[in-house]
């Protein structure tokens, strides 16, 4: 005879039994899904940037240099762009020596300017126009940081800062334009910067030319929606690289210094990865960056009084440091 308990416990065992047999497929079915999923996701990426047609500003180093190896790996056809005809020529050198460089038969083509002189931006534009005909991904990654107090930095500096990061960047942008727009087809990408969403002491010239990036570029955004091209705002915290060392300082000099939070960042293969999946998966923004500088973000949003104490108690701390 079966007792209650007896009965309870078989009640039990069929109910977990079917439990079991009602969720391990779903949870597999789920995964399949989910793999299947990130495969058509990969396989969409991989044609939509095999021989595309990529410019890439400031790929002599940096950041710039690992996404032009990046690129490169996924097949796309390179136009580089830099100040350095030396170092622009090496890299075309190493990317063809690269063991993959036999899935991607196109030789990369480089055009030298200076961002910072318009004159230049548009000649070079034309240039890149001329000989591939038309662009389908621009990379907008040169840049220039900076150090130093508001009241000790001068005008020209500022202006430096505003022409490199900024006028540079959306005068190259106009350049090219008119000929995605033609063909209703481009994908724009901006390397901005967590302080073109937040402002950081010492670093005024700088957070304000990120800030007027992030604006312009969204703005873009909206208005080339009907012409079916993308923007892309990528937004990086600190990077490993020598943008410190090259950042100019209130009276314009070089400041020569790797910063400490620059060294312990992420390194530019790691953030050019993150780019090349950004584009590929037409992403409209991306903030790379730690959990602070990713809280500080929304601080600013939804508690500005909390943030603004935060950033005045770093500024003490800086200049105490300094001063002693």
């Amino acid at each position: 005879m079966v007792t209650g308990i007896a009965r309870k416990n078989i009640h039990k065992g069929k109910l977990m039994d079917l439990t079991f047999t009602a969720i391990v497929p779903l949870l597999l079915g789920s995964v399949g899904l989910f793999a299947l999923f990130r495969l058509l996701q990969r396989m969409r990426m991989r044609a939509y940037l095999q021989d595309a047609v990529v410019v890439i500003t400031g790929a002599t180093s940096g950041l710039g240099k690992e996404c032009a190896k990046a690129f490169h790996a996924a097949g796309s056809r390179l136009v580089l762009c830099g100040r350095n005809g030396e170092r622009l020529q090496d890299l075309v050198q190493e990317l063809s020596a690269k063991a993959n460089h036999a899935k991607n038969i196109h030789k990369p083509f480089t055009v030298i300017f200076d961002l910072s002189d318009t004159k230049m931006v548009v000649s070079a534009a034309e240039e890149i126009l001329k000989c591939v005909g038309h662009v389908d991904i621009l990379i907008n990654n040169a840049g220039i940081s900076y150090r130093g107090t508001i009241l000790d930095t001068g005008m020209d500096v500022d202006k430096k800062v505003m022409e490199t990061n900024y006028f540079g960047p959306i005068a190259f942008t106009k350049a090219l334009l008119p000929s995605m727009i033609k063909r209703q087809q481009g994908h724009i990408v901006v390397i901005s910067s967590v302080q073109g969403k937040i402002s950081i002491p010492f670093r005024s010239a700088y957070a304000a030319s990120k800030h007027a990036t992030q604006a312009f570029f969204d703005c873009l955004r909206a208005e080339m929606e009907q012409y079916e091209i993308d923007v892309t705002v990528v937004s990086p915290g600190y990077i490993q690289t020598n943008l410190s060392v090259n950042a100019v300082t209130a009276d314009g000099s070089r400041y020569g210094v790797t910063d400490k939070n620059t060294s312990e960042g992420r390194t530019a293969a790691e953030v050019a990865q993150v780019v090349l999946n950004a584009v590929g998966q037409k992403k409209k923004e991306v903030l790379v960056a730690g959990l602070l500088p990713s809280l500080a973000v929304y601080l600013r949003t939804l508690s500005p009084r909390l943030f603004f104490t935060f950033m005045a108690s770093r500024a003490r701390k800086e200049r105490k440091a300094k001063d002693s």
